[in-house]
Parts: structure tokens; sequence; C-alpha cells
């Protein structure tokens, strides 16, 4: 008998499968595609306290190895997200995680408020916003803002709380450490990598944004690499993700040290890709006679 169960802070999911938020939608596109079913997670889309309109386009370019985007968080807001997504999300057997965004401390903490009591099972706090009192920093890239903001959202919210840290750093482990000092659940890595295209036959940029956030098999190296430097630094449990394709990136991540996986960009190229990598974790464990994936959990060191 296999066991594929893994838990997050008391949370138990079916499998460590889940999908990176901003890649999926909140599941409705993909379920004609994927049985929701069979996943441990759907994480949403970003959710803000107000609509956000995103960024001007072109706002996404296809690069070696990946995209990138400057989508910019576009989003309807918390109203339609917990009358429309959060009642479609409920019909299906897989655990709800959902993606908040906010400009201010007091943006994210109003989201986690309104979600206080909705019946979601986790809120991963997107720290790659410009925090706009701070001249447009990113609260990721400043470990102080990364444990204040992480102390303001655990003080409010009912459900455990992961912090979705920013490779665009000089010390991951740092931020983690941070995270976890203000009172974080768990920590999800990697976010997307600051990248830039240019067009040359019309010699400006790819992406009104000027720069862009990489995604896809280009980074999953450097994911991997970072999931096990955290693995190393803190002792709250990981979500890994990064350029997985196929149930090989998967078990690469588990075994660096991430308890769960999310997939992102391969969504776009291969709308079922994540059944055949529940599938092939499945087969994995059965070929390789290991009976429980928590045995695998940072095995390599």
């Amino acid at each position: 008998m296999i066991n594929t169960k893994v838990k997050i802070v008391g949370v138990e999911f079916q499998n460590p499968v889940m999908v990176a938020s901003g890649t999926f939608g909140s599941g409705e596109e993909f379920s004609e595609f994927v049985d929701l079913n069979r996943l441990g997670a759907v994480v949403t889309k970003g959710v803000a306290n107000v609509p956000w309109p995103g960024n001007p386009t072109p706002r996404i370019a296809e690069v070696y190895g990946g995209m990138l985007n400057a989508i910019g968080l576009q989003n309807p807001g918390i109203d339609v997200f917990v009358n429309r997504d959060i009642p479609f999300l409920k019909k299906y057997n897989t655990r709800i995680i959902v993606n908040v965004c906010g400009k201010s401390a007091e943006d994210y903490c109003e989201v986690a408020e309104r979600l206080a009591d909705q019946p979601v099972d986790m809120l991963e706090i997107n720290i790659s916003c410009p925090n706009v009192k701070e001249g447009g920093i990113a609260f990721g890239q400043d470990p102080k803002a990364v444990e204040a903001i992480t102390k303001a959202c655990k003080r409010v919210a009912k459900q455990p709380v992961v912090m979705k840290l920013s490779p665009n750093v000089t010390d991951i482990t740092v931020m983690a450490k941070a995270a976890e000092a203000g009172g974080a659940d768990a920590v999800s890595l990697i976010n997307t990598l600051t990248g830039m295209k240019i067009d040359v036959a019309r010699r400006t940029f790819a992406i009104a944004n000027k720069t862009g956030g990489l995604s896809g098999p280009a980074i999953h190296p450097i994911a991997v690499h970072m999931v096990y430097q955290t693995a190393q630094a803190v002792r709250i449990p990981i979500i890994g993700m990064g350029g997985i394709r196929n149930a090989e990136d998967a078990l690469e991540m588990i075994l660096a040290g991430a308890t769960a996986v999310s997939v992102g960009t391969a969504n776009f190229s291969d709308p079922a890709v994540t059944m055949e990598i529940v599938d092939g974790i499945e087969r994995y464990l059965e070929t390789s006679g290991v009976s429980d994936i928590n045995a695998l959990i940072g095995a390599v060191r």
C-alpha cells in the first residue's frame, strides 16, 4: 500500500501536488482538463482587497526555457472570489490555498480577515508585491518587512499562513528565517526571477512593463537549490516550485526538502500535466519500493 498523503501544520493533503498561483486561475478554466479531486490543493490566483486591473499589455513574452510575465496580479478582488470562486472549489475534494496580495500590510490583513470565516485551508501570502509605503521595494526583499508582514497576517488569520518567498534576494535563507521568526506556518518558494526581453525587430521592450517574472524549466535548478538551502535553515515546512514539468522534477524538490510542490508554467503548455505528475510520483514510489512519500522529504542532504 502506497501512501502519498503529506501534512503541513495539521492540514492533510491527499498527495503533494498543487498548482502554482497565477497559472491555474481558481480552477474552473482547467476543470475540463484536470480532475480537481486528484490534486493535493488548488492554489488560487492572487486575491486583493479590491479589484486590481493589472499592468498594460503586452505583458507576456516567450523566452528560452520558459516565459516572462508582468500580469501585475490582475484580479477581481475578494468580494468576487468569496461569492464565485470558493463555492466552485468546494464542489471538489481538494484543499484550497488562497494566494493573498497587497500593497500595504493593511491590504493583506483585510483579505486575511475576510477569509477568516471562509472554508479555505491555508493562506499563501505573496510578498513579492511592492510595498508602496516603502518606495516600491517588494516586501520579500527586506527581512524586517518579511517578519513584520508575517506577524501582521498571523494576528488576524484563522488559517495557517504560508509566506511565498522571492528569489530576487542575496540570500533566500535570510528571508525564510525572517518568515519563521514572524510566525509563518510554512514557506513556499520560489516565486519568479526578474528578467527582460527586448524585441530586436521593433527595438523596444517585449513587455510594456520592461521587466517581467521569469518562470519555466530554466529556473528549476535555481529553485531546487533554494529549496535545499531553505530546508537546512528553517524548521517549518516548504512548498517547492519553479519549473516543474514532470514527476522527476517534483521528486527533486521533495528530496531537496519540500513537503509539497506547486506546478506553474507547465500548465500552460500541457493543461493535464498535474495528473501526469500525480501518476508519475505513484509509479516512482511503487517501482522504488518506497511505501510512504514522507520518507523522501529532505532525504538528500
